[in-house]
């Protein structure tokens, strides 16, 4: 007769037939009969009374398959939490490691490097599972990026700005400066295996520039630009941003050279009862919120059809410039994104 892997059964099928031989075994039956009967070698029939002699039924149930967490591994636990935090303060190149990001091989390589323990890639991998890590899309800091400044940004000079608007009864913007091109083209195009789409974008492109500021309550200002901003054009925007919002402003930007500009201070400082302009720290993007304006306008732009010239180009821009206007709903939203959620 054949018999019956219990491996190949499933949890509750073991259990199911290990019922099956104590019942038959306590029937009074012999270990050959009842090895006949469900399949099994008399020593599996065996082993299973033994089991459910010493330890009841409790030993009819089936174990999770495999070592047990933590038993039989290469790396103590204390060498596991050490791998752990480095991975979570610094990148591999930081550690010495000729590698950009935290792949498998570059932890196997971390965990050489420190401990002198050789882990095969795959097994890396399995630890890597083990500890909730998974592969993710990394974040972009500009290398020049001082942390100390973003955390006083962060803790000391917004809340600051913050609280004075709010005794003052002004309102908080936050602006930048996007380009757009007529030959600019995002995200994938399904197409046969071995058949790449091609595009046809025009020889001779076409750019168009946009200067927006949002509010955490939903407003949007914008302008359309012919080219790079300058001194007067930022002027501009600016007299109109003070008009429209009826009250004082306090407009955060980055800290572009036009941005501080002689003129634009000197304009600057004929108007600081209606207007004031505070600069986020050097290379960080990632602390304005007016960064997910750019975004959208990119990403809806790039999915329309290619501008074929400079006009058609703008009158895209403005559509939808027109349509986030009146979406306050869409503008908040980029205030929930987890960098930008301390303006909120």
């Amino acid at each position: 007769m054949k018999h019956v892997d219990m491996r190949s059964l499933t949890p509750e099928a073991q259990e199911e037939r290990r019922r099956q031989v104590i019942g038959l075994r306590q029937a009074g039956q012999t270990y050959a009969a009842i090895a006949a009967q469900v399949g099994l070698t008399q020593t599996g029939v065996f082993d299973i009374c033994k089991r459910f002699a010493e330890h009841g039924p409790a030993g009819l149930k089936s174990k999770p398959r495999g070592p047990e967490p933590g038993h039989g591994t290469l790396l103590t636990a204390e060498q596991e939490a050490e791998v752990q935090a480095l991975m979570r303060q610094q990148m591999p190149d930081e550690l010495g490691l000729d590698f950009a990001l935290w792949s498998r091989a570059a932890v196997q390589a971390l965990v050489w490097q420190r401990f002198g323990v050789a882990v095969a890639v795959r097994t890396m991998g399995t630890y890597l599972a083990r500890w909730g890590y998974t592969p993710q899309k990394p974040l972009r800091r500009a290398y020049e990026q001082d942390p100390a400044a973003v955390r006083r940004w962060l803790r000391r000079e917004y809340p600051a700005i913050a609280a004075r608007a709010k005794a003052e009864g002004g309102v908080i913007f936050w602006g930048d400066e996007s380009g757009l091109r007529s030959d600019d083209v995002r995200g994938r195009s399904y197409a046969p295996r071995g058949e790449t789409p091609v595009v046809r974008p025009n020889h001779r492109r076409a750019n168009v520039g946009l200067i927006s500021a949002v509010t955490n309550r939903g407003e949007v200002r914008w302008m359309i630009l012919n080219g790079a901003i300058k001194a007067p054009t930022l002027i501009r925007f600016l007299e109109r941003l003070m008009r429209d919002a009826g009250r004082k402003v306090f407009l955060i930007l980055d800290r572009l050279q036009v941005h501080r500009a002689r003129l634009v201070r000197d304009w600057l400082a004929g108007c600081e009862a209606q207007i004031e302009v505070f600069h986020l720290p050097a290379y960080s993007p990632e602390l304005n919120p007016d960064e997910g304006v750019n975004g959208d306008v990119k990403q809806v732009v790039t999915a329309k059809p290619l501008a074929r010239s400079k006009s058609q180009l703008k009158q895209t821009v403005v559509n939808h410039m027109r349509s986030l206007s009146r979406r306050p709903d869409r503008i908040r939203a980029f205030f929930r994104h987890p960098q930008f959620r301390y303006a909120a």
